[in-house]
Formats: C-alpha cells, structure tokens, sequence
C-alpha cells in the first residue's frame, strides 16, 4: 500500500510540477470533484461533525458546499507543498500577507517566550514556513508518515528557513528545550485526544477533550499563548491573522490554571472557524472522545 502512495504522490507531484497554471486549476478542481464523489467515508465523517457543530443553524445547502470545499481544500493544500519545496524568501513574501501580525511582533521585542498555535485550517503549512521566514526561529511538533520516503520529504519542506520540527511521539523534551533556547514553538492544538492526554473543554457547545501540553508549558515557562490562523479566497494568496495573545495566570489551584488556559485556546480555534468555517480540516472525528456514538 505504501508503494501505491508513493506512486500516486509521484504522479501528482508531476503534474503540478509540468502543468500549466491555467490548465493545472481546471485538474486540481476535477481531482477534488473525483476524491468528493468516492469518498464516501470522510464525507459521512464530514456530515456528522457538521450536523454535531451547527445542527440546524446551518442549512443543507452550505453544509454541502463546506464539505465540497473540505475537498478542494485538501487537493490544493497538497499541490502548494509541492510548490513550496525549496521557496525563496521573496516569492513566499508575496504570496503571504499578516493581519494583526503587532501581537507577535511585540511579544518578540518584549523578549516573551512564545508558544504559537494554530489548528488544521487552511493551508496550516504555510505558517510554519512563513513564521521561519519573517519572525525568526521556530520548532514545529508533527506526526511522522507512515512512508519513510515520503516522510523525509516532509521534513525536508517544512525545515526550511531555520525551521526544527520534532516527532509528536516523546516531543516534550524538544518543546522544553526550544522554549529555553528562546525559539517559537508552534503547534496544531485542535485534535481529539486520549484521556490522559488532554482535558474537557468546550468546543461549538459540546464537550471535546483537548491536548493541555500548551498550557502546562505556557504556566511553567511564563511563556505567551498566540493563536494565529491562515485563509485565502483563491489559493494563490493567503493572509495569516494573529489573534490577541493568551497570557498564562497563576494561582494555588494548578488543574483550574492548565483548564482556563486550554480552554481560552479552544474559543480561539472556535472563533476562526464560526467565521470561515469552510477552512476547517472537517474530516476529523473531533467529537469522538465524549460522543463516540456519533461516528458510527
């Protein structure tokens, strides 16, 4: 199976590599069209979280044009990776503009240790390449690929500009050390967890269970929380918007300090989504720690 990955990640690579822009659009649309039509399991899955999150706030139509979008949004995520590999500084400066982006900048001239956070929206990639790029040294936490060849790709892309990324699986030492070392930590913070890897916070209303490792880290370290989130209309510019920062408060009563402060995260992820939520990375059971029922 992973041969046929990679021989499939190939062709596409080839394709977005060889085709013209003007023809490589009308491909990337028709592949997100193939991929929505056989797709049948995430867009059961994409349906339930929809139905979960907006119920009958949202109608079926713009639930239908989200999940199609989830589609299309996940066809050109892949093809930008491709571009990306090996981008110069000049052409990622015109492809990406910063809203808001003062929050970061004053915590970075106030010395601040800064932990950024994000979630699976947008072209979440390409943050991580433009905070490397524009604001200074950054380690990233990511889950590793199964495919080794493909794995080694990945790193090598999102390495650039100064860029450390560390393996999700035994991260904390890394996450501690680039926080000593007065680097930014930037981490995807919107996934389901286990239970001992996360507390109840509420998300659209309903109980999720969220990773806490950002918050214990923001109170031990008295280290910034930035939520920043990227978006575009046309897949050819893109706008990263920072969100007010997060500043960790400590009292006597720990588990209630590491609850607020995830929890602030949480509402942060909600609101970016509640305002463009065909970005959203819906094909996650993001609900299944407390409703696992509704999945199946």
């Amino acid at each position: 199976m992973n041969k046929i990955y990679l021989f499939g990640f190939y062709i596409f690579q080839f394709i977005v590599k060889y085709t013209p822009n003007f023809i490589l659009r009308p491909v990337l649309n028709f592949l997100a069209c193939l991929i929505y039509i056989f797709d049948k399991k995430h867009r059961k899955i994409i349906k339930i979280n929809l139905d979960f999150a907006y119920g009958k706030s949202m109608d079926k139509k713009e639930k239908e044009r989200i999940t199609k979008k989830c589609y299309k949004n996940l066809v050109y995520f892949l093809a930008d990776f491709i571009e990306n590999q090996g981008i110069k500084k000049e052409k990622l400066e015109k492809k990406v503009t910063f809203e808001n982006e003062e929050v970061l900048e004053n915590a970075l001239k106030n010395k601040e240790k800064i932990i950024l956070i994000t979630a699976h929206y947008g072209n979440w990639e390409l943050i991580a390449l433009s905070m490397g790029a524009f604001f200074g040294k950054l380690t990233g936490v990511g889950r590793a690929l199964e495919n080794n060849h493909l794995d080694n790709m990945l790193k090598k892309n999102r390495e650039q500009f100064n860029i450390e990324m560390l393996k999700k699986n035994g991260a904390m030492k890394g996450m501690i050390q680039a926080l000593k070392n007065d680097r930014i930590l930037g981490l995807l913070v919107d996934q389901n967890t286990a239970d001992k890897e996360g507390v109840l916070i509420d998300f659209f209303d309903k109980k999720a269970r969220q990773s806490h490792s950002t918050a214990l880290l923001a109170r031990k370290f008295d280290a910034v929380i930035v939520p920043a989130f990227i978006t575009t209309n046309d897949y050819k510019n893109y706008k990263i918007t920072f969100y007010d920062k997060i500043t960790p408060v400590k009292s006597d009563n720990i588990d209630k300090d590491i609850l607020e402060l995830t929890q602030k995260q949480s509402d942060a992820i909600e609101k970016a989504i509640r305002k463009k939520p065909d970005e959203w990375f819906w094909f996650h059971k993001r609900w299944k720690n407390q409703y696992e029922e509704i999945y199946k």
